[in-house]
């Protein structure tokens, strides 16, 4: 038995050659594998504490893991060592925790390959100066041969609520003041908001007389004029203008940002956003071995297509026909947005009472339904009595409603009682519907990151919906208390990818950036919830539990060793965990020892220490450059 990190690496290479059959699909594994030879395991993790995942299992302090990438047996050190033959590769994790591998419930990964292409703001607050001052500089980095008079600037996250003084509305006069005469578009972190110059309007066609597009809105000022910002769906009458990275530039990017994530621990991702552009990109990552993951991939239906259940179900039936032959893609999973974002000045997310002025009157604004109950509900019964399963962006109570109702409507009309419908997002929920999600059997996806006082959830927020709502703000424990099933998902690259900060949160409502707590005796979680919630939870929401998200013998072999118990440390400091190794279907994927699992560690490093930025000061002082994940 070696222990050393080179003889690892070269003993799980072979061990991993299984992997293609056990991304479709587990096979039984034996409990009583002979200690040499073919039937020996290629790896045992040893000194090792193990959270299995299952409500009352034994503990366990060694894993052993099969040939064929899947787990062999689970129990202490001694009986597990039988399984060790005499080129198993044993690894001593140290007395820390290995685990079922993450699985990420709503995520766009390739959205975060793409935006590493180009300079970002960092969701940073600025004043309108400093913007001009950062933008300035960003045109300088980009302002290579032949910029000039038509090479687009386009930069990432972009702070929707970030103008300073508070309250200062962008338009484009202030983006048409750069020194440029280049189309210039600021991407909101949000994904739901867009900030065009004049430059970029003009080629885009948008005037007073632009219609609004279904499931988005063109913003105009009290003249009527566009002021340059386009929300949700509108936002792709400028998008589609702007020049596409070349597929190479999109594979090299996107496979570093999917190494990242690989190093933060995540085994399985439902990619929440997909067309064919990402099932082409997807389809070259893989035939270039750069697919990690399992994916799940959830296509995505605008509000027009949403009406048509039956085009819908024949475009959704035809890209799985052409992609389905793509090894690490499982399809399944339909993406609807019913809304948009809760935070003013957005105000976008579907609420069943108004908006409040900011001053406690109510105004007149419910925000933006982009699908009705009746409309979703016949959708979600095409596609449920197809097999596939509804995801539904859900921010505003009244978009979780709505998506409630619609999978009611389905399941009464097509009998299905096991559809694993999801309402993601979460951010207030009315305590009228907490029965529902378990009566329903509806996943319940939520990004617990996002769960603590900060200026997101105070500032720009409570003011302009009033105490009441605010306390029902991801209500994951009284969800959770009324018997549904919780689940986890990240939404990066709206944020960083910050796994374990996550499920901190998750715990303390606060995690390592905010400024206090938010309702943690009301609904934080504990902590085996919270592990449960973003494991075997997701794995139950994307319909595979039987092959992964709990450590027992037989399933796959996706798991993560880390550099620390999670399941005893402070809670506070889960949110620092580093992963020392990550194993899909018995491969491994991210090896810290390794020099490329050095550099991907790092970057996870890197993302897990860095806030939402809310200052100027964030992205201030030669940070002109492309974003590096």
């Amino acid at each position: 038995m070696t222990p050393s990190p080179l003889s690892r690496r070269g003993l799980l290479a072979s061990a991993g050659a299984a992997t293609a059959a056990t991304l479709v699909g587990a096979g039984a594994a034996s409990a009583s594998a002979p200690s040499n030879g073919r039937g020996s395991a290629a790896l045992v993790f040893h000194n090792a504490r193990v959270f299995t995942g299952r409500p009352g299992s034994a503990p366990a302090e060694a894993v052993a893991v099969g040939r064929d990438g899947t787990i062999l047996a689970t129990g202490s050190s001694a009986s597990v060592r039988r399984h060790a033959g005499r080129d198993t590769e044993v690894v001593d994790a140290r007395g820390n925790t290995v685990m079922s591998g993450i699985h990420d419930g709503h995520v766009h990964p390739l959205g975060a390959g793409e935006r590493s292409l180009r300079p970002s703001l960092g969701s940073a607050e600025t004043t309108v100066a400093e913007l001009t001052a950062l933008l300035t500089g960003f045109l300088a980095d980009t302002g290579g041969a032949g910029a000039e008079p038509d090479g687009w600037l386009v930069v990432e996250d972009w702070n929707p609520v970030g103008l300073l003084p508070t309250g200062t509305a962008p338009h484009h006069a202030m983006l048409d003041a750069l020194p440029t005469r280049r189309p210039v578009v600021l991407v909101g972190g949000d994904g739901h908001n867009l900030w065009a110059n004049g430059r970029a309007l003009d080629i885009a066609g948008i005037t007073a007389a632009t219609p609004d597009p279904v499931g988005g809105k063109v913003v105009r000022g009290a003249d009527g004029q566009p002021t340059g910002v386009l929300k949700d769906d509108a936002q792709d009458l400028v998008k589609r203008h702007v020049p596409e990275p070349s597929t190479d530039e999109l594979v090299a990017a996107c496979a570093k940002v999917l190494e990242s994530a690989a190093a933060s621990g995540v085994t399985t991702m439902m990619d929440a956003l997909v067309g064919r552009h990402e099932l082409e990109l997807y389809r070259a990552l893989s035939a270039a071995g750069k697919l990690p993951q399992r994916i799940v991939p959830a296509i995505r239906l605008d509000a027009g297509q949403a009406k048509d259940p039956t085009a819908s179900l024949a475009y959704a039936r035809g890209l799985r026909r052409e992609f389905e032959g793509v090894r690490g893609l499982r399809f399944g999973m339909i993406k609807v947005f019913l809304d948009g974002v809760i935070e003013y000045p957005a105000q976008t997310a579907a609420l069943l009472e108004p908006y409040l002025d900011g001053a406690g009157k109510p105004t007149t604004n419910r925000g933006e339904l982009y699908t009705s109950a009746a409309d979703y509900g016949r959708l979600s019964a095409a596609f449920n009595a197809s097999g596939w399963q509804m995801h539904a962006h859900g921010l505003g109570d009244r978009a979780v409603r709505t998506a409630l109702d619609g999978y009611e409507y389905a399941r009464r009309v097509t009998g299905c009682k096991d559809a694993r419908n999801t309402i993601a997002h979460l951010q207030i929920v009315d305590p009228a519907d907490l029965p529902r999600f378990a009566r329903l059997g509806v996943a319940v996806c939520m990004q617990l990151q996002w769960a603590s006082r900060d200026t997101w959830t105070m500032e720009a927020l409570l003011p302009y919906i009033g105490p009441r709502r605010h306390r029902w703000m991801y209500p994951a424990r009284s969800i959770e208390k009324a018997g549904a099933r919780l689940t986890g998902g990240s939404d990066w690259p709206v944020d960083a990818l910050q796994v374990w900060n996550q499920l901190r949160t998750a715990i303390d409502r606060q995690g390592a950036f905010g400024e206090g707590e938010l309702y943690r005796e009301l609904e934080g979680l504990s902590r085996d919830s919270a592990l449960r919630m973003h494991t075997s939870g997701t794995a139950w929401q994307l319909r595979q539990e039987g092959l992964t998200g709990t450590v027992e013998a037989g399933k796959a072999a996706d798991l993560v060793l880390l550099d620390r118990d999670v399941t005893r440390c402070p809670v506070a400091d889960i949110g620092d965990t580093g992963v020392r190794m990550t194993l899909v279907g018995g491969r491994v994927v991210h090896d810290a020892d390794s020099e490329a699992g050095r550099a991907a560690s790092a970057r996870a490093r890197r993302a897990r220490s860095a806030p939402r930025p809310a200052s100027y000061a964030a992205v201030h002082g030669g940070r002109h450059h492309a974003c590096g994940h």
